[in-house]
């Protein structure tokens, strides 16, 4: 995590080229490579402690006045990189004059304060304004290259012919190259910071092109690769479905043989079976036959028969005629 915030002001969220942070002393003071320098320098030292005092503050500073607190650290940190220059480098210090008082107010510092340090850690806030200051101190220092080169043919205070060139030669060329004065002019610092910005974004561009396209190109084999396991999928499921059907008809065929067989050995045994032969005169004759049973039944049927024919007649009184018939008989 701390490469990570180390190296993105640098490139990714570089605030010159990317964020259009710091306008004011990137075109003001970057005349020669040395002011440039001079002034991502100091502006780096700001940044990181201001950065770590308020990562060390966050949670003292109340959230309804941390815009003022956050001036007054970077206003302090201004102050002793302010009076660390005049001390030191007395000449980089009058070059820059005001603009080193105003890094109070660079959007830079309070930006970074107010999205990062407020809301981490010591480290994390040191590493973050280390890369951002490296950034904006990169950039000023290219942009002051490219303007001193164009307009005074020189690099950090030294003649670019001194570089290959001696003696009556070089007074020659000195006096004889015209050099694009407007390059250290402020119209030279808005063209030049507009090419380097055309510039920048065409590598980016391209950058963002290249890796669109690798991840097309990864996407389409990660579809290509899913459609073909789809495909090997639906053909075993295809398979498997075939199989079944064939071992269902094997199934089936094997039970409907199964029972052919069967009823087969059935109907078979069936008429293999011997049948008896029964005559019909014994059955008829057991037919007229009584049985015992019925011998027993016979004859008390008829007693009972007799015996209710007597009652009748005690009951029913004799007429003369017949009592008469009785008598003379």
């Amino acid at each position: 995590m701390n490469i990570k915030n180390l190296t993105n002001g640098i490139l990714k969220e570089n605030p010159t080229f990317v964020q259009l942070l710091g306008m004011c002393p990137t075109l003001a003071v970057t005349t020669s490579a040395i002011n440039g320098f001079g002034m991502g320098i100091a502006t780096t030292s700001v940044l990181i402690m201001s950065n770590v005092v308020i990562s060390l503050l966050r949670k003292v500073i109340p959230e309804k006045i941390r815009i003022p607190s956050f001036i007054v650290v970077i206003a302090t940190a201004v102050t002793i990189v302010g009076m660390l220059m005049e001390a030191y480098v007395p000449p980089l210090y009058e070059s820059l004059g005001l603009f080193i008082p105003l890094i109070v107010v660079n959007c830079i510092i309070l930006a970074r304060a107010e999205a990062f340090a407020f809301t981490n850690n010591v480290l994390d806030s040191a590493f973050d304004g280390i890369g951002m200051g490296l950034g904006f101190t990169l950039s000023l220092t290219i942009l002051g290259t490219v303007r001193e080169l164009l307009g005074g043919f020189s690099l950090f205070g030294n003649h670019v012919f001194s570089f290959f060139m001696s003696g009556d030669q070089l007074a020659q060329s000195v006096q004889t190259a015209e050099p694009m004065l407007m390059m250290i002019q402020p119209p030279g610092a808005f063209l030049t910071l507009a090419i380097l910005l055309a510039m920048y974004n065409q590598v980016g561009i391209s950058k963002k092109k290249k890796q669109r396209a690798i991840e097309m190109a990864e996407k389409k084999a990660r579809l290509e690769e899913e459609a073909r396991e789809a495909e090997r999928i639906e053909k075993e499921k295809e398979e498997k479905r075939k199989a079944r059907e064939a071992k269902k008809a094997a199934e089936k065929a094997a039970k409907e043989a199964a029972e052919k067989a069967a009823k087969e050995a059935e109907e078979k045994a069936v008429s293999e079976e011997p049948k008896p032969k029964v005559s019909e005169e014994p059955a008829t004759k057991a037919e007229e036959e009584p049985t015992p049973e019925t011998e027993a039944e016979a004859p008390v049927e008829e007693k009972a028969e007799k015996q209710g024919e007597a009652e009748v007649k005690e009951e029913t009184p004799a007429s003369p005629k017949e009592e008469n018939l009785e008598k003379g008989v």
